[in-house]
């Protein structure tokens, strides 16, 4: 755990879980995954399996499971996730990219205008 008497400016690296309640300035790049606390401020590109936020995030967030939002959170940049969860009273401001097209599903084509036949 990162206490909120804690700032940090690079790049954090990790395996496992961490949780950061102090400020982080950089990048943050891990498999495992990161909880952004209360008092946390966080200013990064972040690139972990899942992230749960409390605090407040500015940076694009590309997760390969969960992001959720809390409801204080405060998220300025994009997200991509295989799911996303904001609860009532947290800010997201950028966009979102969830889930992934369905293996061998197919994008759907409207279909040409039809011609009368002649008889």
């Amino acid at each position: 755990m990162l206490s909120s008497d804690v700032e940090i400016k690079g790049q954090v690296r990790f395996t496992n879980d961490l949780v950061v309640d102090g400020k982080i300035e950089g990048e943050i790049d891990s498999d495992g995954s990161l909880t952004v606390g209360e008092n946390a401020r966080v200013r990064a590109e972040i690139r972990t399996r899942s992230v749960v936020i409390y605090g407040k995030v500015h940076g694009n967030i590309t997760v390969a499971d969960r992001v959720e939002l809390k409801a204080n959170a405060e998220l300025v940049g994009d997200i991509k996730a295989a799911t996303l969860s904001i609860e009532a009273g947290a800010i997201f401001v950028g966009k979102s990219t969830v889930g992934a097209p369905a293996a061998g599903a197919t994008p759907y084509v409207k279909p040409a205008a039809s011609t009368p036949v002649k008889k």
